[in-house]
């Protein structure tokens, strides 16, 4: 069963416990739905570091926050988070003709046939990586995936890649460390500046080369942004062109959180797996997966035009915050949200407000990430060659921790024993 009708919030009470920054931090994913339950309302106000913010969830929240040129994100996030997942001027950052102009170059290198060949390139990395398993006693899934993402994404992109396993691992490494600190104070903060300025010293340096080079170009992802210009018609500088080449390449790899969520339901759900063979199961499963399991808590947008929403009326500049896991989890739109349960995508309607793993709304007309399509392909790409796989999950720590952004398995999640399935499990990956 797909989403439900819920009512608009029809007021937005004030949180009475003074600034909620460190609980926020102490309660990661669940901060803004436990409130919402105990106020009876999908919104709230309160402040965080002393700023006032409207917290909010909810398929009216979701229409609200994604309606064309409401918000804007500069500002909207901490510098950091901003620093090593975007970088300055970046689509994520633009606004109006900018931003549409930018966004359409990258539908247009996410289309259908780039997204392809990107799953292609992936499956052929990950072959490459899961022929060697049977020879391992144990692999660590998250860092496999991330690797098998990564080298395909360089290739795709045009972007040269080391020849060597400690070299993609060490390219790899950097941008995971990037998706690590985001989230975070202390070390891994410190760790992801300091790779994602050894990375953007390469970018920079490729790009330039590509617009030194002589004569007519191929047409890779790569070589168009090297030559993207502004509105205005200005060649981007270097930096504002290396982070949109960059903001190609760190999105993919952050796809190896999903994956391992997916094999984790595998794991906590051994009894759907004779349900691959059912047409549509596989897109409905990791849609499920999507649903179900933490990757981005929130967004945070900035008011741009005053508007009016639920009893108040929000000025420019205010800020505001849309839970995305709390309306994936929204009990009015979900039934029995805390069950993992693909079959309730059969006949599902696309809604783009209730469903918002990576954002809502529409792709062209606002922030919604361009990146989900090719998101669900590499997912299922994944899943579909796990289920190729006869493999043991051995003791571990499995718990997830909903205060660490990004969360996954403490462990990783631990493979052991892979070796390539017996025929019968292989034709029901096969039918996947």
């Amino acid at each position: 069963m797909g989403p439900v009708q819920a009512p608009p919030p029809t007021s937005i009470p004030h949180l009475p416990e003074g600034d909620s920054a460190l609980a926020f931090l102490r309660e990661g994913y669940y901060f803004v739905s436990r409130r919402c339950e105990r106020l009876g309302s999908d919104a709230f106000s309160t402040t965080i570091l002393g700023r006032p913010v409207v917290c909010a969830r909810g398929r009216e929240a979701a229409r609200m926050f994604s309606h064309p040129g409401r918000f804007t994100r500069r500002g909207a996030t901490p510098p950091t988070v901003t620093r090593l997942l975007q970088g300055r001027h970046s689509v994520h950052q633009l606004d109006g003709t900018a931003h549409h102009q930018r966004k359409a170059l990258y539908m247009q290198l996410l289309d259908a046939g780039a997204t392809a060949r990107l799953v292609e390139l992936f499956s052929r990395q990950w072959r490459a990586r899961t022929a060697a398993w049977p020879r391992r006693p144990e692999v660590e899934l998250q860092t496999e995936a991330e690797r098998a993402l990564a080298a395909a994404a360089f290739r795709w992109a045009g972007v040269p890649a080391p020849a060597t396993e400690a070299g993609i691992a060490g390219r790899t490494r950097e941008l995971a460390a990037m998706i690590e600190g985001a989230g975070s104070l202390g070390p891994r903060l410190v760790r992801g500046l300091r790779l994602r300025r050894r990375h953007e010293k390469r970018i920079r340096a490729l790009v330039q080369s590509l617009r030194d080079a002589p004569g007519p170009q191929l047409d890779s992802p790569a070589a168009l942004v090297a030559r993207l210009r502004d509105e205005y018609g200005t060649l981007l500088p270097v930096q504002q062109a290396a982070n949109a080449l960059t903001n190609l390449l760190l999105p993919t790899v952050a796809v190896g959180r999903w994956i391992t969520f997916a094999a984790l339901a595998l794991h906590r759900h051994p009894e759907l797996r004779g349900r691959f063979a059912e047409p549509g199961y596989l897109q409905r499963f990791v849609h499920e997966v999507r649903r179900f399991y933490p990757f981005v808590p929130a967004l945070a947008g900035r008011v741009r035009e005053p508007f009016d929403w639920a009893g108040r009326r929000f000025e420019a500049g205010d800020l505001v915050l849309l839970d995305l896991y709390g309306t994936n989890r929204h009990p009015a739109l979900w039934e029995e949200p805390g069950r993992f349960n693909p079959d309730r995508f059969i006949g599902w309607n696309g809604d783009p407000h209730g469903f918002i793993p990576q954002g809502a709304g529409d792709y062209l007309e606002d922030h919604r990430c361009p990146g989900e399509n090719p998101t669900i392909a590499l997912m299922m790409a994944a899943l579909g060659h796990l289920l190729e796989l006869d493999y043991s999950v051995p003791r571990q720590d499995l718990r997830i921790p909903m205060n660490r952004f990004p969360t996954g398995p403490r462990s990783r999640l631990i493979l052991g024993r892979a070796r390539p399935a017996r025929p019968a499990h292989a034709a029901v990956a096969a039918t996947a």
